[in-house]
């Protein structure tokens, strides 16, 4: 879709910009929300290509010693037609993150490292 909208000129604002906490931690790590919460199962379906992503989103973390979230938020953000992201803070560290990640400049080669795995998703959640 973002394609389609920057060829119309049409902004977007990308919901769960961090697959629902998926991008900020290893896969199978659980969380309160992530044990409770079965809407994300009906997201996240644990194929290969997803898994390699967030694998993608680590080491480029560990790499620029940032979060994986600022990583995953500055990459969201090089997109031209992303006006803004919908970003979900319950913790201090979450608006952090957000902030952090608007200075963070990916290159390239770091952004290609994480589009490269990515299969297209039929839509889901509805």
């Amino acid at each position: 879709m973002l394609p389609l909208c920057a060829d119309e000129k049409i902004g977007t604002i990308p919901w769960s910009p961090l697959a629902r906490g998926k991008l900020t931690r290893d896969w199978d790590e659980t969380t309160h929300r992530s044990s409770a919460d079965a809407f994300t199962k009906t997201l996240y379906q644990q194929e290969e290509s997803e898994k390699t992503i967030v694998r993608e989103v680590a080491a480029i973390a560990a790499e620029r010693g940032v979060s994986q979230a600022q990583v995953a938020l500055a990459w969201v953000s090089r997109n031209p037609v992303v006006s803004a992201p919908i970003v979900g803070v319950t913790k201090p560290h979450h608006l952090q993150d957000a902030i952090g990640s608007l200075s963070l400049r990916l290159t390239n080669a770091e952004a290609a490292r994480l589009e490269a795995p990515y299969t297209p998703q039929p839509p889901a959640g509805f």
